[in-house]
């Protein structure tokens, strides 16, 4: 089951679902409220909007990372030095290959992502932490 069918489990989205109760810590209560003052929305409305949105970047995320999955090993390895943002021959002289091998791996990429671009592949995955591949490559040489 995918992570977003389990969620909209949890939340009644299931068949002959029973009424449930969540609660929520005091903190994030106290911020839910002077969110909703300061935009001037009821309270309910608000917590209702802020889930809904949580749960579609949840689902965004999952969705990017089944597709990074897909990838084979050199084409992480473009991926990310693309969203490090090295150039194609940047990137090959850090893989030790030609720069048409980077861009063979590169257009693999976009067909399995959906995109056209290094910048749409670089905005996709702008959240994900790069610090271990730059790691990676700084002890590559």
């Amino acid at each position: 089951m995918s992570i977003w069918k389990r969620l909209l489990s949890l939340i009644d989205r299931r068949p002959n679902a029973r009424p449930r109760t969540f609660q929520i810590s005091d903190s994030v209560h106290t911020t839910l409220v002077t969110l909703a003052q300061q935009r001037g929305r009821p309270e309910d409305d608000f917590a209702t909007e802020l889930l809904a949105a949580g749960l579609k970047q949840l689902y965004s995320t999952d969705e990017l990372y089944l597709k990074w999955e897909t990838l084979t090993a050199r084409e992480r390895e473009v991926a990310a030095l693309i969203c490090l943002g090295y150039t194609n021959r940047q990137a090959a002289a850090k893989m030790n290959v030609v720069p048409q091998t980077v861009k063979f791996h590169t257009h693999h990429i976009y067909e399995k992502y959906g995109i056209k671009s290094r910048s749409q592949l670089q905005q996709l995955l702008s959240d994900w932490d790069w610090s271990e591949w730059k790691d990676y490559w700084r002890d590559k040489g």
